[in-house]
């Protein structure tokens, strides 16, 4: 999984927003928002997997502006929770903008060919 990078921070990131969202359900604190948060969180890897069988070119940038589209409401979900003091760490902030920026540099790239 290590010579993908998409692959395998998709991944970890996934299993970073697992604990997150059964922190908030376990304490009964929002759970609807964090059934969002973990639904959103958890797809971008499984559509970046999805990605990489994709039939065709036009294919693989349609799975993966989803995958953008999906850790873009994470990110929002996430800055919603700690607006309402819901504490997110940092690094998971980070990690979702991180992986943003690398699917949208990837999608650019292969829209330019």
């Amino acid at each position: 999984m290590k010579n993908n990078i998409l692959k395998f921070k998709t991944f970890e990131f996934a299993k970073s927003i697992i604990p997150i969202c059964k922190e908030f359900q376990d304490s009964k604190r929002e759970y609807i928002l964090s059934n969002q948060l973990l639904r959103s969180g958890t797809s971008v890897g499984a559509l970046v997997r999805e990605a990489q069988h994709a039939e065709s070119k036009a294919d693989f940038i349609h799975k993966l502006s989803i995958a953008q589209k999906e850790i873009n409401e994470t990110i929002y979900w996430l800055e919603l929770l700690n607006s309402v003091n819901l504490h997110i760490e940092p690094n998971v902030f980070a990690e979702a903008k991180s992986i943003y920026y690398l699917i949208t540099r990837i999608l650019k790239t292969l829209k330019e060919k």
